[in-house]
């Protein structure tokens, strides 16, 4: 971070990455009034908040050298708004993707997070994810599937070029465990923050992970330091 307070830009040189690949950034939409509280799912009219279009303005910034030849996104709102964002001033139209979109939660859709943590499904779903349907919904493995054709689909239109994905927390876990060959049922190992940017090349041989969860910062990497009771006398 600079002595202004800015997280530092995102650096996609070709030091990361060879000319003759697509890379695809997988982005998370920034935070809305209800992140962290109810799982939204494929709520329709959920939009940003205040704090997440500031989000999304700095993630702007961030990406602001990196020459992103295409913009796609989830339909729902927060995605699509995210997205927009990113792509004003580069003559980009934000293209929607509905393969990138949330994962179907059937019944558990809106409800709150506290409320689904007390449930015996819950327990299942962190013990072994890639056995459950959701309530009326998709199974994990769906998600992935249909998340990672659209997305290999993407890159083949693509090829040699940095395309941008705007999507959810979820289905962006998903795309990270498929490309990094980690088994489904270890998905939620990995962490994918609001408004962070995750980085994977594809066409040489494998595919390679260059970023994960980034955000530009050290954000939630610990406690906030006590502060020291003032000396006596001073």
């Amino acid at each position: 971070m600079d002595v202004h307070g800015s997280p530092p830009a995102l650096a996609l040189g070709p030091t990361f990455y060879p000319s003759r690949v697509t890379v695809l950034l997988l982005i998370r939409h920034a935070v809305t009034d209800v992140t962290g509280k109810r799982l939204s799912g494929r709520t329709p009219g959920i939009h940003l908040s205040p704090e997440g279009r500031r989000q999304a303005e700095a993630l702007a910034e961030r990406l602001s050298a990196v020459p992103i030849a295409a913009l796609y996104s989830s339909p729902l709102e927060r995605c699509a708004e995210t997205a927009g964002v990113i792509g004003e001033g580069r003559g980009l139209t934000v293209q929607l993707l509905p393969q990138l979109e949330e994962v179907a939660y059937g019944r558990w859709t809106g409800r709150p997070l506290a409320q689904l943590t007390r449930t015996s499904l819950w327990t299942k779903i962190q013990q072994s994810p890639s056995s459950v349907r959701f309530p009326e919904g998709e199974t994990l493995g769906e998600v992935q599937g249909r998340a990672v054709e659209a997305l290999d689909g993407v890159a083949g239109r693509h090829p040699r070029g940095v395309v941008a994905a705007v999507s959810h927390a979820d289905v962006i876990r998903l795309v990270l465990a498929h490309y990094a060959g980690v088994h489904l049922d270890l998905f939620q190992r990995l962490i994918v923050s609001p408004a962070s940017v995750s980085a994977v090349a594809l066409g040489d041989r494998v595919p390679r992970i260059l970023r994960m969860n980034d955000t530009g910062t050290l954000d939630g990497m610990g406690a906030a330091p006590r502060r020291r009771a003032p000396k006596k006398g001073s």
